[in-house]
């Protein structure tokens, strides 16, 4: 069982990235993003459904989209208009067995390594 964000790095103000989160070893059910920055708690950053339904914090409303392929297990977070405060390490988390999501972390069974998203000129 591997879930593994990718697709971090260092943006412009203003930029866009897009991070993906692949599952290996089981499928790919409710998924959850969510981002710490340094000397800050975790906070929610978005969530998808099996069947599409995605939910967003409200820092990241109108900016960020997130979607899924699930032909390839794969859950993709959109990231545009980036600003400094975007930068952290963002996490995606798997609900194992529910179809549903949550903007809660303590929803998600599985939590993959972080990948870092720096926003700076």
């Amino acid at each position: 069982v591997q879930l593994q964000a990718s697709g971090g790095g260092l943006v412009q103000p203003g930029g866009s990235l897009r991070l993906s989160c692949a599952a290996s070893g089981f499928t790919l059910n409710g998924i959850g993003w969510f981002r710490q920055a340094p000397g800050k708690e975790r906070e929610e950053v978005s969530c998808i459904s099996s069947n599409g339904f995605t939910q967003y914090g409200d820092s990241v409303k109108g900016r960020f989209t997130l979607s899924r392929d699930n032909a390839k297990n794969t859950v993709y977070l959109q990231m545009n208009s980036l600003k400094p405060e975007d930068t952290a390490v963002y996490y995606c988390a798997a609900a194992l067995r529910r179809f549903t999501c949550s903007l809660r972390s303590g929803y998600y069974d599985y939590w993959g390594p972080g990948t870092l998203v720096t926003v700076s000129s």
